[in-house]
Parts: structure tokens; sequence; C-alpha cells
């Protein structure tokens, strides 16, 4: 998620900064030229004292066209240091911002946006002529330009008053994703597009994960918050549309494992608040993305750790007992739940594990209490929770349909086959269900949605089973029945045999807001050896596919594929793997 193009384009610029300043540059085509026309807004996004962030936004009103180049020069020192969204390179004083394949063709009326960072000196003055396809836009609109006094910093908290006007659709939504488009990333959309067989599937939603402070202003090239947010509006057009978000920075992030450990240390509370959340709050709640639904789903694998690997727990794990005692992952999550959830077109969905993991009776209970615990912490309160997350990132199947929890083989209950081992739950819909219903019993919203990330947990494929197992004991019942291939269910990395899920839908049973794809398939858990990198993430041997196990998987052989990157990083063949075995197939 290029094309190319004989077609000249004229553009019309804008640019606007943190304060509103505008400037409009309007072309028509010149004699010999095809019929081309566009109109450009360059917006200045926010300003400091020796830097500044630009959204451009350019829509074609004049014939399609398969590719644009974009051009101008600026007047003072201002350099590019990084963009999205295309490619952006510079001479000099002279800039050219090229399309990429996913944004090239343009039709009459359809638009591309990009986005970069920039540095200067002095004076931040506009370009005054721009040139598109190698034609010069005319008939200009003399600039204004940005206040003489910027910010000495960058902006990192929101308005003390949230935006007064609400989003077009009026007050908020029960349930955001009903009658909305979903956001598709094209970041992630060009890589599964690129793949073969990709393009059955590169046009559904995804999540953008915001995994370290850098990735709010994009990190190694990448697209921002900013950046998405601008595309999203792009894509929205008319109606509605959700953006789904996925807050992921805590401080000692994911105590139990280490192939997504975090940058952050356990202490580091005070960096999550004012380096990470308040950042993210500021830009969500500028008045530009208020006809937005934002879909935040709030510190995956977090609190449930808190419940299941400290002490007492043979899963403990001395991290988990740090950050039990600290009480950063409840101050951390209590924090966001309550500077995003003051935004009023942001939807806070909490993560609450999976059925695997949280649904036995010692863990379904606490973790429940935990979550409550965290909603109301850090003077957040339980109105700030429009749903929960279930299965994020993980493959445990969404219906078992060949056994059910209270079914019996020989007088034998299957809860107490080796698979089940005593859970309450044999699949995630049944979980997601009865934790909302226990999250309303202890004074959540009665409406609460739940989300379930359905990216990974198909498993379909020649293995699939047609029905239940034989009969023979409680084992070969569950185990040839079960959807659900991996050794183990506490396996968690890479599985191999795994496939796509349901596709993302609005609505889909009782109680539930959304099947998502919260998880972009395709992009590692983490690295099946350890590989040096800057973003904090270790080597986690339940991704080692020799790995034979510990007491959290059942000391069950790891069940991941081999030759895997870090985690987040664009792992071939794992989507593949994930494109054969779809169910529903493709």
């Amino acid at each position: 998620m290029s094309r190319t193009s004989r077609t000249a384009l004229l553009a019309a610029l804008g640019l606007v900064t943190a304060t509103g300043a505008t400037a409009t540059v309007l072309g028509t085509a010149s004699a010999g030229a095809a019929a081309p026309g566009c109109k450009v807004e360059y917006r200045v996004t926010n300003q400091w004292n020796t830097g500044f962030g630009a959204s451009v936004v350019v829509t074609n009103t004049g014939d399609p066209v398969s590719a644009w180049t974009l051009e101008w020069s600026y007047a003072g020192d201002q350099k590019v240091t990084q963009g999205w969204n295309a490619t952006i390179t510079q001479s000099g004083p002279a800039v050219t911002a090229k399309s990429l394949s996913y944004n090239g063709s343009l039709a009459t009326g359809g638009s591309a946006s990009f986005g970069f960072n920039g540095s200067y000196t002095g004076s931040n003055a506009v370009p005054t002529s721009f040139k598109l396809n190698g034609v010069t836009c005319n008939d200009s609109v003399p600039p204004t330009t940005p206040p003489t006094t910027p910010p000495t910093t960058p902006p990192t908290t929101p308005p003390t008053t949230p935006p007064t006007t609400p989003p077009p659709a009026g007050t908020k939504a029960d349930n955001p994703y009903t009658g909305a488009k979903v956001y598709v990333n094209p970041e992630w959309s060009a890589k599964a597009a690129a793949e073969p067989g990709g393009t059955k599937v590169s046009n559904q939603p995804t999540g953008v994960w915001l995994d370290r402070i850098a990735a709010i202003n994009g990190a190694n090239g990448s697209m921002g918050l900013r950046a998405h947010l601008d595309e999203a509006l792009r894509q929205k057009g008319g109606g509605e549309l959700v953006v789904q978000l996925v807050i992921y920075n805590l401080p000692g992030r994911d105590c139990a494992a280490l192939a997504s450990n975090g940058e952050l240390g356990p202490t580091e509370i005070g960096r999550y608040k004012t380096e990470y959340i308040d950042p993210i709050a500021a830009i969500l709640a500028d008045p530009k993305y208020a006809g937005l639904r934002i879909v935040t789903t709030v510190e995956i694998d977090s609190l449930p750790n808190l419940v299941t690997n400290v002490a007492g727990r043979p899963t403990e794990t001395a991290n988990c007992n740090v950050m039990k005692e600290n009480g950063n992952y409840i101050k951390g999550v209590g924090y966001a739940l309550a500077k995003l959830g003051a935004i009023p077109n942001v939807y806070n969905y909490v993560d609450a594990g999976h059925h695997g993991w949280l649904g036995w009776d010692s863990n379904f209970g606490p973790s429940a209490e935990l979550f409550k615990q965290a909603a109301t912490a850090e003077g957040s309160t339980v109105a700030n929770v429009h749903g929960f997350i279930v299965n994020t990132a993980n493959y445990s199947a969404l219906k078992e349909e060949n056994f059910k929890i209270t079914d019996s083989v020989n007088g034998t209950s299957v809860r107490t086959s080796k698979w089940i081992d005593w859970n309450q739950y044999a699949d995630e819909l049944s979980y997601a269900q009865a934790m909302r219903a226990k999250l309303v019993s202890l004074g959540f919203d009665s409406n609460l949605g739940m989300l379930i990330d359905t990216s990974r947990n198909g498993w379909g494929g020649a293995q699939r089973p047609t029905g239940p197992g034989a009969t023979t004991s409680v084992d070969t019942y569950v185990n040839g029945g079960r959807y659900d291939r991996r050794i183990n269910p506490g396996n968690w990395c890479n599985q191999a045999g795994a496939g796509l899920g349901e596709r993302p839908q609005a609505a889909p049973a009782a109680g539930i807001d959304a099947y998502v794809w919260m998880k972009p398939p395709g992009e590692s858990d983490g690295a099946s050896k350890e590989i040096p990198n800057n973003e904090g993430k270790g080597f986690d041997r339940m991704c080692d596919p020799t790995y034979t196990g510990n007491p959290r998987n059942g000391n069950s052989m790891s069940g991941a594929l081999p030759d895997a990157p870090i985690s987040g990083q664009w792992f071939s063949a794992q989507f593949q793997e994930l494109l054969k075995n779809a169910h529903p197939a493709l």
C-alpha cells in the first residue's frame, strides 16, 4: 500500500499553523497541458523554537492522474527531517514530494495526504510557489505567515477545555462501529498488498500501534499520529469513520514476557504521563479531528499480569511483583483513561486478556475487580470506559462449535481435559460475554461493549476439524474437535498453523461492539532468536520454535514459527500462514 503518469496536475497549497494562519494557491492548466486542476492544503500542525510539523492534503479537481510529484522551495533555511506517506527529498531549499503506490492514483475529486517534520532558524516563511507534475500553480493568494512568536516547545498537553463542537453525527454513539467505515492504515495495507495473495485483505482496517514515544510523531520514516488522523479524514469523506489506536507504553511494560518489553523503566510513570499520554491527548483533542470516532485500546496485556504472574502464583515473575507493588500499571491506565476519556469523540476500550488466560475462577473475578480499580484511579471514573477488548494479538478461537464446556464423555466433564484444564470457557465469544456481564455487575455502564480481536484466530485450512472428536476420552473428544490447533492455549508467539479469523464487522453478537483486527496480520510477535534493537524489545524463548516451555504453557513446545523478526516488524512467513489458513476462507 507506484504508478506512473504523464498527465499534468496543478496544485493549490495552503498553510495552517497551530494557531490557524492560512494561505491558499490556486492553479489552472497552462497552454497545451491536459485538463488538470487541484487543491492542496499544507498545514503546519505544530511549531516550536527550532522545528515544526506539517501535513499536506492534495485534492485533484481535474482529470484523473496515476502519480503525482509536488515541488516547492523554501525562502529560509527550513529542512525536512522526517516524512511519511510520500517520498520526500531536499536539495538546498528545493523540496520534492513523490506519491507512493497507495496514494498516487487520484480520480477527479480524489485526495491524498502526506506529512513531515522539519527544522528552521529565524522565521518559518510559507512557500509561495508550487509545482505539481512539473506545472506551476498560478493565481496565488498572498499567504499569511506563522505566528511571529511561536511556542518555545512542542505542545504536550491537551486543551484544558475539550472542543465544544461535537462530531457531525451528534452525541456519542453507543457503538462507534455501527454505521461507520473503519480506517485502513496505508502503511500496513502496502505491505499486505505486496505479498502474494495479499490484495484479498489489504483493504481491511487494522489497529495503529503507538508503542513508544517516537511513534507519536513517526519513527524511522513511518507515519505519526497526526499523519494517520489526516489520512483518516481523507478516507472519511461525508460519512462516519472509526480510527483504532493501541495505547501501549506503560512503565515496565509486559512484565511477564520479553519480546514486547517497552522503553520506559518500572518507575518512569512521570515520563509516561507527560511524554506519552499528554501529547497523544493533545493531538486527539484538536477540533480538526472532532468528526472522527477514535477508538483507543488501552495497554494490552498489562493489568491481567498483576493477577496471574505475581507472588503466590506458580507463574510469578519478579518484574510483575515490582509493578504490582509500585502501582504504576494502575496509575498509568487510570491516567490514560482520564485524559483520553475527557475528549468527546474518544472511545476507550481496556484490555481484558483472553479466555486462555483469565477464564479460570481464580483469575476471572479478581481481574474484573482490578479493571475497576484501574478505571477509578488517577481521577478517572468508570464513565471513561466505553468497553473492553479481548484476545488482542492472541490466537484463541472465536467459537468452539464441536464441544461445549458443559459436555461430558462417559460421565467425565470436558473441563478435566488437558486442553481445557478446568477453565470455565472454551472460546473467546463466551468469555467476552461473561466478562461483560461481570463488569456491569461491578458498576460499569450497562451498555458496555466488547471488542474481540479476530486477526489471527480463524484456524482454518486442512487441519480444521469438521466435527467432534472421538468419545474414547475427554482428551480425544476435545483435541479431535477443537479448532484452536495450538499445542497449549498458553502459547502466544507467531503460532504455526494459525489463520485469519472473522473479518472486521460491527455488532456481530450480543454485547459485542465489533470483531476487529487490532493486531495487524503479518506483524511479528517477537524474534525467534536474540536480535539487538533500539526499541527495548528483548528475546523471549516463547518465540523460539525449539523451546520446550515453562509453567505458563504447561511446559509444552512453543509452537512458534522460525526466523521471526522482533515484535512489530513485518514477518512475511507469518502473513502467508495466515492467508493459507484463513477461516472463513479467502
